[in-house]
């Protein structure tokens, strides 16, 4: 499977502008996070990311698949039963979605504290 897209150069190749444009977009990271846990099917998914619609995950799925990031198996069965998965390219993207799991739950707790300490300091 080819690849579309193209090697970003911003300043002298910058390699954080590549990996945004392979995860960028709100639900790519979403879906690799939930995609760590295992194989997953495309309602099992939308099932985790009630807020995404239907077309969204399709195209999002799509996306990540043609990066070679993961792989999509569709088995031959009435109805079609289709599994996604890391690709071993995809796997190599679990510290930086780790990276993002671990910031976002500090950051969570930390806005969470703020608005306790308003509320607290309102009343």
């Amino acid at each position: 499977m080819q690849m579309k897209r193209h090697i970003y150069d911003c300043q002298s190749g910058c390699p954080v502008e590549s990996t945004l444009q392979i995860i960028a977009g709100k639900w790519k990271s979403v879906i690799i996070y939930h995609l760590m846990a295992g194989t997953e099917r495309f309602n099992d998914l939308q099932k985790q990311m009630p807020d995404c619609s239907r077309r969204m995950l399709a195209l999002q799925l799509h996306e990540l698949q043609v990066d070679g990031v993961i792989q999509k198996r569709v088995y031959p069965v009435v109805p079609v039963k289709t599994e996604y998965s890391l690709t071993d390219f995809g796997q190599t993207l679990r510290p930086v979605i780790t990276a993002m799991e671990t910031w976002g739950d500090r950051y969570n707790k930390r806005a969470l504290s703020n608005m306790v300490t308003s509320q607290l300091e309102e009343g």
